[in-house]
């Protein structure tokens, strides 16, 4: 080969070997472009995945109700916001369900969804000791509702079930109430109803309209009676009017408190001077105003004393009424020096139709039992608080607090 041909051969040779490693230069380029923008789509992915997750978590936080979603063993994967509030310190993530919910009755819902796949909704009444809040629970006996549902399936075969845990304590204690003010309003008017029927079928049946005396002690005994039902009657409106919003439109007006203590002795003066009680009004200002439904405060000084006259029926009781005012509100209190209230008796005393009984006699105070629950919701529709305490023996006081710009 000629020299020429040779320096020809070489110099292709370079060449080629440069254009593979321009080639090679080029595909690393390449390579290490397309991992970068690989990597950069895996983070944009990753970013995305997690904002997702904090949408989703933020939207389920703001639910009012406890939300948790349960995987397929049973176990905890999320709770939301409202879930941690509802179970306090208890840690719930990877916790089994049945761990968390104490009560079987409160997995029982979850539980049979997880086996059958069928969305599951049940009401659980739970008495105070077992209730979802542990210590925090304070209202007695409180009901929930637990709804759950599995969600669609996804591809790896592990199923997740949404619970919602919704609390439904005060629907339930508010038809409890009903069905008991039913109930109890049904039993306070058959007693009078059946009295007063007996003595028509003796007046009719046995031809007692001919002895004039026999028909007016049971005409008296009737009306006795028939005044107990318009009584029972009427304290019945007077709730149903403060509970049904109608407390909206209270007349409220300034009056002078003591001519509302006025009006209340002087209605019931025949049975302060029967029992020889003592009634003393404590005013630092006689012309103090307090501004209200005047009605409605009547009602409850009636009420009030009444019940403390009722209590106590023996000679040489003493009944104090006192109102004054400070910088933010108005104090009204009227105690009594009687046999007082059985301390297990003080947290029911404002439940319609609960009458207390008397310690000596161990028989119920008379009445309608609806008094003090007039008083309570009367001084709740001002905007007031009413609280009662008592030393049996020695004093009983109810204490109320009502603002000076009543609501």
């Amino acid at each position: 080969m000629t020299p020429v041909i040779e320096i020809i051969a070489t110099f292709a040779v370079i060449a080629a070997l440069t254009a593979l490693a321009i080639t090679l230069y080029r595909n690393r380029g390449t390579r290490k472009q397309s991992e970068a923008e690989v990597n950069a789509w895996k983070l944009r992915l990753e970013q995305d995945l997690q904002k997702a997750k904090e949408e989703r978590h933020n939207l389920l936080d703001a639910l009012g109700d406890a939300f948790l979603l349960v995987d397929s063993a049973a176990n905890i994967q999320f709770a939301n916001e409202a879930a941690r509030s509802l179970f306090g310190a208890r840690e719930l993530v990877n916790r089994p369900i049945r761990e968390t919910l104490l009560d079987p009755r409160l997995a029982e819902a979850l539980l049979r969804c997880l086996e059958t796949g069928e969305p599951v909704q049940s009401r659980v009444v739970l008495p105070q000791q077992t209730s979802l809040r542990g210590d925090q629970e304070n209202r007695g006996v409180n009901a929930w509702i637990i709804d759950a549902a599995q969600l669609a399936n996804p591809s790896d075969g592990n199923s997740i079930t949404r619970v919602i845990i919704r609390d439904v304590t005060a629907e339930h204690q508010i038809e409890q109430v009903r069905k008991d003010f039913v109930a109890n309003a049904s039993h306070e008017l058959r007693t009078p109803l059946a009295i007063i029927n007996g003595y028509l079928e003796n007046l009719l049946d046995d031809d007692m309209l001919t002895e004039p005396n026999v028909a007016r002690h049971f005409l008296t005994i009737m009306r006795k009676h028939a005044d107990r039902i318009s009584h029972i009657v009427e304290d019945m409106l007077v709730i149903s009017r403060l509970e049904s919003g109608e407390a909206n439109t209270l007349k409220i007006e300034p009056f002078r408190f003591r001519s509302c203590i006025k009006d209340v002795i002087e209605r019931l003066e025949s049975v302060i001077r029967t029992q020889n009680a003592d009634v003393v009004v404590i005013m630092k200002n006689p012309e103090l105003i307090v501004k209200g439904d005047r009605f409605y405060w009547t009602q409850v000084l009636f009420n009030l004393v009444e019940n403390a006259l009722k209590q106590n029926p023996h000679p040489d009781l003493r009944i104090e009424i006192g109102c004054e005012n400070d910088d933010d509100s108005t104090h009204i209190w009227v105690t009594d020096n009687g046999v007082g209230i059985p301390s297990a008796d003080l947290t029911h005393i404002f439940r319609r139709f609960f009458r207390v009984e008397k310690h000596h006699s161990q028989q119920e105070i008379k009445g309608t039992g609806l008094g003090l629950s007039i008083v309570k919701r009367a001084v709740e529709a001002h905007g007031g608080t009413i609280q009662v305490s008592s030393t049996p023996g020695s004093e009983t006081k109810f204490s109320i607090k009502l603002p000076l710009t009543p609501n």
